[in-house]
């Protein structure tokens, strides 16, 4: 079937070669003498078909190479004299569709194109009126480009399987193509997906605001052969997120080793999610502890605090699995709900050892059972009173209890309000530098400090 193929594209003086397979494969360049058009077999990787594609003159360089060793010569980067090659990089931001404050990552759709000059790519416009080809992007010299805060991020890396508990990369079309002009004017777009790490500031959780980076790396490239000429491009349209994009920028790293670019998110959170589902609830508890003082001094009491306290233990152990945790810097609502626990043990502990002191003698002399009480009336005596069942519940020892207190419940009517007074001004002015991270002080390529 192969020789049927071959023979009529002998016969009219074409010319097949196969292109560069970056990646599992091997590269094999097989230039031919044909004339005029070139015919390229795109080999999609070992052991899957093959494809046939004309490109009528798609690269007229290569017609013109005597050796497989100066087709390889197009996979190196271009000289651009004495100066680095300017690639302009544009990063088309379109969605940042979930970002996890537990995991700390965040997870966006971007678009990168990419341009630069090759003018080994050129040709004459009198000879080849085309004025563009597309190429595969593995048949000439590309970036090759790793992104810092993903593990599994380079292009030609990217479509390998992946464990899904580590951190990725899609890029969209495993086989981009390069749009080449005859001027020798290289285009070439990326679509991508990925899920990166980021160091949000959470102090002030749920009205926090952090900024996400993405770092490029061209490692296979030295500062003095590539520089990254770089923007970014806002086409988000979606807002209705739980933290939305309020600014981008481009920059570039500090102590610049290889060629890199970076892109800066910032985003904030609209902290409605966290509001109804902790501060609410957080406050609705302490206001009905402060009701629950103008109880009347009784068991009633003591169960209302108790079982006020137990509903908001429940509640703690979940906000401790909903509230994020770092080495530095961790949420003020952390310190705030940790105080309230504390109000809330107080105010229990006082409504139980003061209802205790009304009872001195023991609750089997102060309150005699049913079964006692029913026994006197049918021996016709009459049941006591509740005022003198209770021996001490007139007199000194009630008096000074029940004005400790009504002490105890302006004092700590006066303390709940001091404390959200106190956390309302450190969520105003509080402010807090997280820890500089190792690899700050040692960055990519440079000496370790001993």
């Amino acid at each position: 079937m192969a020789l049927r193929l071959l023979l009529p594209l002998a016969l009219l003086g074409l010319s097949g070669t196969q292109p560069l397979v970056q990646g599992p494969g091997f590269r094999t360049p097989a230039v031919g003498k044909g004339r005029g058009t070139l015919v390229h077999f795109g080999v999609r990787a070992p052991g899957h078909s093959v494809d046939l594609n004309l490109h009528p003159p798609a690269r007229p360089l290569l017609l013109n190479l005597d050796s497989p060793q100066k087709a390889q010569e197009t996979i190196q980067v271009p000289h651009n004299g004495s100066a680095p090659l300017i690639v302009d990089a544009q990063v088309f931001m379109s969605n940042v569709f979930n970002v996890d404050i537990l995991q700390y990552t965040v997870s966006s759709t971007l678009l990168l194109r990419l341009s630069w000059l090759d003018a080994r790519l050129a040709w004459n416009a009198s000879a080849y009126p085309r004025r563009e080809a597309t190429l595969p992007w593995d048949s000439i010299w590309t970036p090759g480009l790793t992104i810092q805060e993903a593990r599994a991020a380079s292009m030609c890396q990217a479509w390998l399987p992946l464990p899904a508990s580590r951190l990725w990369v899609d890029w969209q079309h495993k086989y981009p193509r390069a749009r080449v002009d005859r001027d020798g004017h290289v285009e070439l777009y990326l679509a991508l997906t990925t899920e990166t790490n980021c160091d949000f500031e959470l102090l002030h959780y749920p009205r926090d605001q952090s900024d996400c980076s993405l770092s490029f790396y061209a490692f296979s490239n030295s500062v003095t052969e590539l520089e990254f000429r770089a923007m970014v491009v806002n086409e988000i349209v979606g807002v209705k997120r739980e933290y939305v994009v309020r600014g981008m920028r481009t920059r570039d790293p500090p102590q610049k080793l290889v060629p890199c670019f970076r892109v800066t998110l910032r985003l904030q959170n609209t902290a409605l999610k966290a509001v109804i589902a902790l501060l609410v609830p957080g406050e609705a508890l302490l206001l009905a502890d402060v009701c629950g003082g103008l109880l009347p001094l009784r068991a009633e009491r003591i169960a209302y605090k108790v079982t006020l306290l137990l509903g908001y233990l429940v509640f703690h152990s979940s906000l401790v699995q909903a509230l994020p945790s770092s080495s530095s810097c961790n949420p003020l609502l952390i310190h705030y709900f940790t105080v309230l626990l504390l109000l809330l043990l107080v105010s229990t502990t006082e409504s139980v050892l003061l209802a205790g002191l009304l009872v001195p003698g023991g609750s089997s002399k102060s309150s005699p059972s049913p079964a006692l009480r029913q026994e006197r009336r049918d021996r016709g005596h009459p049941a006591a009173r509740p005022e003198e069942a209770s021996p001490g519940a007139k007199g000194p020892r009630r008096s000074w209890v029940e004005a400790a207190d009504r002490i105890f419940f302006l004092l700590y009517v006066a303390g709940v309000a001091c404390s959200q007074l106190l956390f309302a001004m450190l969520w105003m002015w509080a402010t807090c530098k997280s820890d500089p991270a190792p690899g700050e002080a040692t960055p990519h390529g440079g000496q370790p400090r001993l």
